[in-house]
């Protein structure tokens, strides 16, 4: 068995996979307001807010995300998630989403 951790700021893949890879998401500048929204042009992304508290932005929309649900952002739609200092957010995605398959934009 293997045991993978993050306590650091920001996002870290901490495991992956031949089909997907699994990080932790902590709080850090670039996730303490939203200015930059991004999508993926081929895969979906899953988040699952382990402690703290955060908010998911959608397209128009934002949902305060409740812990140990999984929200499900599908592939192409814009998004950027929002945490506060004591948040850890679980996130899954495809092993080979990247910067090459992602478009991003300021808001």
């Amino acid at each position: 068995m293997e045991i993978y951790n993050y306590l650091g700021e920001d996002f870290n893949v901490v495991m992956q996979s031949d089909a997907w890879k699994i990080g932790l998401l902590r709080y850090s500048e670039r996730f303490s307001k939203c200015k930059v929204m991004e999508r993926h042009n081929k895969t979906n992304e899953a988040f699952v807010l382990l402690e703290g508290t955060a908010t998911l932005y959608v397209e128009d929309n934002s949902v305060t995300m409740e812990r140990c649900k999984v929200y499900n952002v599908k592939k192409g739609e814009w998004h950027h998630i929002v945490v506060s200092p004591d948040a850890t957010v679980l996130v899954v995605e495809n092993s080979d989403t990247s910067a090459d398959n992602t478009d991003k934009k300021e808001i």
